[in-house]
């Protein structure tokens, strides 16, 4: 039980530290998208860029304290069968008719709560309510990021079935940890999306036939570096952590031919082009009369708290 008590403390006390480095894609994916927006939301989105940048992480945070988030950030397509990405019912109600919500939570929900965020970020710019806009942007930039990453599609979520555990966290968090400031994240204008949740659907579909090839090319590469060139020690606060090593990790991008940048990039143009299209179908309400405005501080900083009874998959780890 002491032993319990302290690990939770340590989760409490040092939660930034634990995660910080799954964290620097859903940042860097809402910073970018900021700069594809047209003029009449691009002021205020840039005067607002250090907050929409830094909550980008939230939703992982609320995984560890609050029941009925950790379904939101996956779907474990392939337990519903053969080319389930394809034959899943597009709307919600039609597949709790189908399937019933709780086996729908069970194996995630996240094309569908895309969509439902989508809905609420309208609302927020219809009733003009600064803190709800910027809460539920940065919220549906770290879903939308979610779903462009192929291990988020499947059941195999972190190579536990394959005997490739940890390879979650190498592909959407070391990859882009060493090499994204090399990439070319520009996606050009947002545009407007006449479907928001079917174009949720085609990123799933697109991320989950990238599947094959992440496992796949980790396993082969595997057979050829040993295991002391395959990983290394860094130190993260203050703990020396075992990791790929840069070696491994550059090799694999190269097999990947470019795999994670061109997800990265997807997800930066859906960011934006869902922004877009919410204030487009709010009515493109006037953002120059929300600047200026302070920003409650008590959303300006993420206090949940672990939740030690939660029990959720640690997909990244």
């Amino acid at each position: 039980m002491k032993r319990l008590t302290l690990f939770i403390l340590f989760l409490l006390i040092d939660f930034q530290s634990f995660a910080f480095w799954g964290f620097y894609a859903h940042k860097k994916i809402n910073q970018t998208a900021v700069f594809s927006l047209p003029l009449e939301m691009l002021g205020f989105y840039k005067e607002n860029i250090a907050f929409i940048t830094e909550n980008a992480v939230n939703p992982d945070k609320r995984r560890y304290a609050v029941k009925g988030e950790a379904e939101k950030h996956y779907l474990d397509a392939d337990v519903f069968g053969d080319s389930a990405v394809y034959k899943l019912p597009r709307y919600w109600d039609d597949a709790i008719a189908k399937f019933g919500e709780d086996s729908l939570r069970k194996y995630g929900i996240a094309p569908w709560n895309v969509y439902f965020v989508k809905t609420q970020l309208t609302k927020a710019f219809q009733e003009k309510n600064v803190a709800s806009i910027l809460r539920l942007s940065a919220d549906l930039g770290h879903y939308l990021g979610d779903i462009n990453v192929p291990l988020h599609t499947t059941e195999n979520y972190n190579g536990q079935l394959t005997g490739q555990d940890g390879i979650h966290g190498f592909w959407e968090s070391r990859i882009p940890e060493l090499i994204a400031e090399d990439f070319d994240l520009f996606v050009g204008q947002a545009e407007y999306i006449p479907n928001t949740q079917l174009a949720a659907w085609e990123a799933i579909i697109q991320s989950h036939h990238a599947v094959d090839s992440v496992l796949q090319f980790e396993k082969e590469l595997s057979q050829k570096f040993r295991q002391d060139k395959k990983y290394s020690f860094e130190e993260r606060g203050n703990i020396n952590t075992k990791v790929y090593s840069k070696a491994f990790t550059n090799e694999y991008n190269l097999m990947l031919s470019g795999q994670v940048e061109r997800q990265m990039k997807k997800s930066i143009k859906m960011v934006a082009d869902f922004w877009f299209t919410c204030w487009v179908d709010a009515g493109q309400p006037d953002l120059t009369l929300f600047t200026k405005q302070k920003i409650q501080p008590e959303l300006s900083a993420d206090t949940t708290k672990v939740d030690s009874k939660l029990k959720i998959r640690n997909h990244e780890y």
